[in-house]
């Protein structure tokens, strides 16, 4: 099943979210590689099954392999970079950003495919995560790398809706 025909599956009061994940689809404000390994990073960044079954359908053909593995250990390391980073972020007490996380994160350094568009599916997931401090950090690697604040908005777009999509499908 494709993502759009996942999201005609939503309930009529989601109708805005259905017309959402059309106009994702058809949004060219971004290479292929960078909408669908987005597409396929939040959905699997939802955790929500039917969904990331809905997204590794649509995304099968239009990335490499290499390109969809990226996408899922970009979900796969951003829910642990998001609660640790979020954590020593938010809490008083100062000294916890000073001590190392002692986080296996390799992928991030050699994730298989350009580091810009990694870095840009780790930001969509980071946003969907609630995570500024990795936001903060991915945005600054986007920005430094050239990446239109267009495109950076785009990302965290589909984030957003693919966001929607699993919590009102989860339980509608």
């Amino acid at each position: 099943m494709s993502l759009k025909e996942f999201a005609q599956s939503l309930p009529d009061f989601a109708k805005d979210i259905r017309l959402n994940v059309g106009s994702l689809l058809n949004e060219q404000g971004l290479s292929a590689q960078r909408k669908y390994g987005t597409i396929l990073a939040c959905a699997h960044g939802t955790g929500y099954r039917p969904l990331v079954e809905a997204a590794e359908a649509e995304c099968a053909d239009k990335l490499s392999p290499e390109a969809a593995n990226a996408a899922r250990a970009a979900a796969a390391v951003m829910a642990m970079n998001n609660v640790y980073y979020r954590f020593t972020h938010l809490a008083s007490n100062e000294e916890y950003r000073t001590m190392p996380a002692k986080l296996r994160m390799n992928v991030i350094g050699a994730p298989g495919i350009d580091k810009v568009d990694f870095e840009l599916f780790s930001l969509a997931v980071s946003a969907m995560n609630g995570c500024g401090m990795c936001i903060d950090a991915h945005e600054k690697v986007l920005k430094n790398a050239q990446v239109p604040a267009a495109q950076i908005q785009d990302a965290v777009r589909i984030a957003s809706v693919l966001k929607a999509v699993a919590t009102v499908h989860a339980v509608a």
